[in-house]
């Protein structure tokens, strides 16, 4: 996702960006901020000090008369921290509540880059979108298009439909994926093409 080059002194929004979260508000009164991480654990946000902030649904009002806040594109990371379901964060932009603030509804974006390397047979959700989808026999099922997270594991969403015309949907586990080659954008599974 490659955001338009912008004038001066902007940075350079990465090739690889990729979104991690919502900004939902100020967090105290010296210019924290409140995320809601788009992952259970939210690791892509403690390995980079660099979050891109892109526009997104701004919910605060601004009284009549205020001067409008200038939102930036690069929050250089302070400290940041989980708290309850969110992440709380500083940075070095944000000096008030009410900068704080005026990044409400913002989209936080990272490296992909910067993640974390995933241990063996662990895969980041957004590495396995667009992966090529085959069974056993060599039958294209369909490419990735999303997962779902049920709780006790995840559900690939392929393009294709199955025999019924319903959306095709395979448990991401052991019992039924082969294998995982993100080299060859390509996942191996033990499913039938009819079921």
């Amino acid at each position: 996702m490659a955001h338009p080059a912008a004038s001066g002194d902007e940075p350079t929004w990465p090739e690889d960006a990729v979104e991690v979260g919502r900004v939902l508000g100020a967090w105290g009164v010296k210019g924290g901020i409140r995320v809601k991480p788009f992952s259970a654990d939210p690791q892509a946000l403690f390995s980079s000090r660099r979050w891109f902030i892109a526009a997104g649904v701004v919910s605060a009002a601004r009284p009549a008369g205020a001067r409008p806040m200038v939102v930036p594109r690069l929050l250089r990371i302070t400290s940041a921290r989980e708290h309850v379901d969110t992440v709380v964060a500083t940075c070095q932009e944000l000096s008030d509540r009410d900068m704080a603030q005026a990044l409400s509804g913002a989209r936080v974006f990272v490296s992909r880059s910067s993640f974390p390397t995933p241990d063996e047979d662990e895969f980041y959700w957004v590495d396995l979108i667009g992966t090529n989808v085959v069974n056993r026999e060599g039958v294209d099922l369909g490419s990735v298009v999303g997962l779902i997270e049920t709780g006790p594991h995840c559900v690939l969403r392929l393009s294709s439909v199955d025999a019924e015309g319903a959306e095709r949907l395979i448990p991401f586990v052991a019992s039924y994926i082969d294998k995982v080659d993100l080299q060859a954008r390509r996942v191996t599974v033990d499913w039938a093409a009819d079921f």
